[in-house]
């Protein structure tokens, strides 16, 4: 084997300790431009949940897509319009939030309000009593 083959000069040969073919490099400093602005936030994880959670009339779908477009925007650096689209991912997520939980709160509500309504009803409304079935059938018999 010759070392012509693997391109070293010739006063050097692999695994030795060679100077010339070692030749330290020139530190290089990459200025990320840092305005003193914290970047806009995506909302992405948060966009997920509400979309994978009941997601009513698609709000969380919608914030998730403007968290993704506020994602990309911030990597292409263009910021305005990554400010811009996580606004509205916030707004969304807020939005698809407050149904997810007004409407489960509301279904709770209602039960419990129908619970106290028959449990202080007598007479043919009676159902949560010993015969609280045979009553129920009695409603919707002719």
């Amino acid at each position: 084997m010759d070392n012509h083959s693997y391109n070293f000069p010739s006063d050097c040969t692999p695994l030795t300790n060679c100077k010339s073919a070692r030749k330290l490099a020139g530190s290089t400093v990459v200025n990320l431009g840092n305005t003193g602005k914290n970047p806009p936030r995506d909302y992405l994880l948060w966009s997920l949940c509400n979309t994978f959670y009941v997601n009513f009339c698609c709000l969380g779908f919608m914030a998730l897509i403007y968290s993704i477009k506020a994602r990309d925007q911030k990597t292409l650096g263009n910021l305005q319009l990554a400010q811009e689209c996580s606004d509205k991912a916030k707004w969304y997520n807020i939005l698809a939030a407050g149904w997810n939980l007004l409407i489960p709160l509301l279904a709770i509500v209602l039960i419990v309000l129908l619970l106290v309504h028959l449990g202080s009803s007598r007479g043919s409304f009676d159902f949560l009593g010993e015969d609280g079935f045979q009553n129920f059938l009695k409603l919707f018999s002719w």
